[in-house]
Parts: structure tokens; sequence; C-alpha cells
């Protein structure tokens, strides 16, 4: 297994590159999809960001200073690639982010790649319900179990502000559920 610091220096290297980004991609590709799938909420969607998001990577990896970790930096150009997906195709429709959010919702049920139960499915409307910052704490903690400076890194956020919104995020997401 090669460490993040090796991989970061094959990246930046040209002779060793090519190998090193197959390296990168088989490693977090699934990881990024799902926390990609679970901000946009559509098969297609994700692939699309998952897709915008190595070949920002790959153009930019010059830029990475090694401030942060690898995934930290890899999770918010991900989470960025997402959100600005949401953007541009609210844009695009001509309808605000709140509408568009209740259209991906009514839709998931009939997402052919969306295998949950009536549970699942209740839960995720809960999630998209939320606004976008408790949407993405609560997703990268419940779901990728990111420590919280795991994920103050990734949304620049305090690690404070990250745990007052995931209390309610949770308190929002128990109510919608004993509501439904």
């Amino acid at each position: 297994m090669i460490t993040e610091i090796d991989l970061v220096a094959q990246l930046k290297d040209s002779k060793s590159q090519s190998l090193a980004f197959e390296v990168l991609v088989n490693t977090y590709k699934q990881k990024l999809y799902w926390h990609i799938r679970r901000i946009v909420l559509n098969h297609d969607d994700a692939d699309d960001a998952l897709q915008n998001t190595f070949i920002k990577v790959y153009k930019n990896i010059d830029g990475f200073k090694g401030d942060s970790k690898l995934y930290s930096w890899l999770y918010r150009i991900a989470t960025n690639e997402a959100l600005t997906l949401l953007k541009q195709k609210s844009k695009k429709q001509g309808i605000s982010n709140i509408e568009l959010k209740n259209q991906i919702i009514e839709n998931l049920q009939s997402d052919v790649y969306f295998e949950g139960n009536e549970i699942q499915l209740k839960l995720q409307k809960a999630i998209a319900l939320l606004p976008e910052k408790q949407q993405l704490v609560f997703n990268m903690k419940y779901f990728d179990d990111l420590k919280y400076t795991e994920i103050s890194e990734i949304v620049e956020t305090s690690v404070g502000a990250l745990k007052a919104s995931y209390h309610l995020a949770v308190k929002k997401i128990e109510a919608y559920l004993k509501e439904n």
C-alpha cells in the first residue's frame, strides 16, 4: 500500500503520473462517488460530478501543497463539484435550489439506481431537506464516519460549529421521521 505522501509525489512526477493517477482513482472513486451521490441524489449526476472531480484533481495536483490530507482535498473538490452541479442544474431549469431539491426527492423513488426501502427513502428525504451545511456535515459524519477534525478540513469550518450543525441535523431528521 502506497502512502499519501508517496502518491502525491508520484502524481506530481510526469514519469509516474499516469500510473499514480490510476491508483488514486481506484483508491478513492467509490468513497467519492457515494459522498457525491448523497449530495446530488442521482446516479448520472454523481457520475458527472465524480468525473469532474478527477479532472480537477489531475489538472491541479501541482497546486496541492500538502497542508491537508490528500483525501480531505479530494472530498473538498468533490463536494464543490456536487454543489456546483446542483446550482447549474437549478439555473438551467430556471428554478431555485429548493425547488430542484424537492424535484430530486420526488424522483428518488423512481431512480433505478436507488436500492433503498421505504425507511431509507424517508431518511434520504429528511437529509435532502436539511440546509446545505447541515446536510454535508451529517452525510460525512453519519455515512462516511469522518472525524470532526477531518470534516473541518473539508468544509473549512471550526469543529465546534460542525458539532452544532450535526446536532441540529440529527434533531431535524428525527423530527421529520416522527412526523412521517
